[in-house]
């Protein structure tokens, strides 16, 4: 800075002195923080007494082996694929309770919990659309919906697999097989066909066992 008046000069030696003020202020508070440490060291030694650091005994720590990276998440796909596999091949028919709408329970679950699935005493948590899904698409789809939904501790689904209305022939292809593949999941309790408010013939609801 140029002085070239008084009052340059003022504001010089202000200006020197405020950073002179504010170097001490650190060397100050930089002493305080060394005198706290050492007596905290001494607070320490008087209540733990006299201490020896340990000696080095020489010891040269043995190497691991390399370990031979295991694939677990590979393993537990596999293990989710298999779980996934559900079988077109199975036989439904036996198990499908067809009164004035088609239904299923599992063997020892009362009518009455079918009953009430069917007239909506239980909420709908969750819903999966597969419109426009291939059939190998579909099966996993519903595998891992099921089963998320189970871990989830969701009770209640809705499944839309259509009409069939697009399909060739006007066949609901993928209604039969949601059927299928859902009396072979653990987390089925039971399913009814929904109401037309819910879909109709082209949609199930689905009771899960809890988890």
């Amino acid at each position: 800075m140029k002085v070239h008046t008084l009052a340059d000069l003022k504001t010089l030696k202000r200006a020197m002195a405020d950073r002179a003020a504010a170097l001490a202020a650190q060397l100050e508070a930089a002493r305080a923080a060394h005198l706290r440490r050492e007596r905290e060291k001494r607070l320490f030694e008087l209540a733990v007494g006299p201490v020896l650091p340990i000696r080095d005994p020489g010891r040269i720590a043995p190497r691991l082996g390399d370990v031979d990276p295991q694939p677990v998440q590979r393993q537990l796909d596999e293990a989710s694929v298999m779980r996934e596999a559900l079988s077109d091949d199975f036989d439904v028919e036996t198990l499908l309770h067809t009164d004035e709408l088609l239904s299923y329970r599992t063997p020892g679950l009362g009518p009455d919990v079918v009953r009430k699935l069917r007239e909506g005493r239980w909420s709908i948590q969750r819903q999966l659309d597969l419109h426009g899904l291939r059939t190998d698409e579909a099966r996993e789809a519903l595998g891992r919906f099921i089963r998320e939904s189970h871990q989830n501790g969701v009770r209640c689904v809705r499944v839309v697999h259509g009409k069939g209305l697009g399909s060739p022939g006007r066949t609901p292809v993928l209604k039969s097989r949601v059927q299928r593949w859902l009396v072979q999941k653990n987390e089925v309790m039971a399913f009814v066909q929904a109401r037309p408010a819910d879909g109709g013939a082209g949609a199930l609801v689905v009771l899960l066992r809890p988890a």
